[in-house]
């Protein structure tokens, strides 16, 4: 090999052992030093635009009926702590990643209210490209950026379609468990009366097998516009309502249904087509 070559050939190589190596680091330590919460909830919801601007408006809807109903306020009262520490992100493709209400302690109605009163005032916005390892990743440094002591961690992801940009899904939620993250979904699986090439049959299935995972980790379907509120509302009370699950193991995993690449496959096979 010619000398000159050599150093090419090294910053070549170290570019394209990077993401591998970056992919691999443990999570860094959780830093408690703030206020205990019984849960620290990361609400990931995402905005792409294969979901038009009423469901948009319906799922904010849901989100804010949801953290002010008198069942979810009661159930946060009667938590071990009392109180709960909740933050609202919209999420699309990997350039995505608005904080839209961040990290707010809800431990009463008018907690709740104020957080509830932010999340109505902030704009819908969609985005192009859906990257689930994106959300998850989002959420896990949402939840490193707080101090709190929780005693568990969860991140909410909903979406209305499987990953088809940045890493591997698989990749980001193993390192979310591994640093003893729940992640729990809300698929939208709506019928719309048409299918865009990018829709998947089986996205419950897909999240599932793919997104969701931890001690006690579910997901709700929403399978109906009509659906959305009580779906939403049903998914939070349970989140807050599942005290001491952390300390459960998380149940083994059964063989999987869905192709966890399919939404890159997809995607490639569209832009091959085109």
């Amino acid at each position: 090999m010619p000398a000159r070559l050599a150093p090419f050939l090294l910053a070549a190589f170290a570019l394209l052992a990077a993401p591998a190596a970056a992919q691999t680091q443990p999570a860094p330590p959780w830093i408690e030093t703030g206020p205990e919460v019984d849960v620290a909830l990361v609400l990931a919801v995402d905005i792409s635009y294969s979901m038009d601007l009423e469901e948009q408006a319906l799922q904010r809807e849901g989100y804010v009926a949801a953290l002010t109903s008198p069942a979810v306020i009661d159930a946060i009262r009667k938590g071990m702590v009392g109180r709960i520490a909740v933050t609202y992100l919209e999420w699309a493709g990997v350039a995505t990643r608005n904080i839209v209400v961040d990290w707010t302690i809800i431990e009463d109605e008018r907690s709740a209210r104020a957080f509830a009163d932010q999340l109505k005032a902030a704009p819908i916005r969609r985005a192009r490209r859906t990257s689930v390892s994106n959300a998850i990743d989002f959420g896990m440094d949402r939840l490193h950026a707080t101090n709190l002591r929780a005693i568990r961690r969860v991140i909410d992801i909903s979406g209305d379609g499987p990953n088809n940009e940045g890493a591997p899904v698989t990749r980001a939620r193993d390192r979310a468990l591994a640093a003893g993250v729940i992640i729990n979904g809300l698929p939208v699986v709506l019928d719309r009366g048409y299918r865009s090439s990018f829709d998947i049959e089986g996205l419950d299935e897909y999240f599932e097998d793919c997104v969701i995972g931890g001690p006690g980790a579910f997901m709700i379907a929403v399978v109906d516009r009509a659906q959305f509120a009580d779906a939403i509302r049903a998914k939070i009370l349970r989140e807050v309502a599942q005290n001491g699950q952390s300390d459960l193991p998380a149940a083994p995993r059964r063989r999987a249904r869905a192709d966890c690449l399919i939404g890159e496959k997809l995607w490639r096979q569209n832009w091959e087509r085109n």
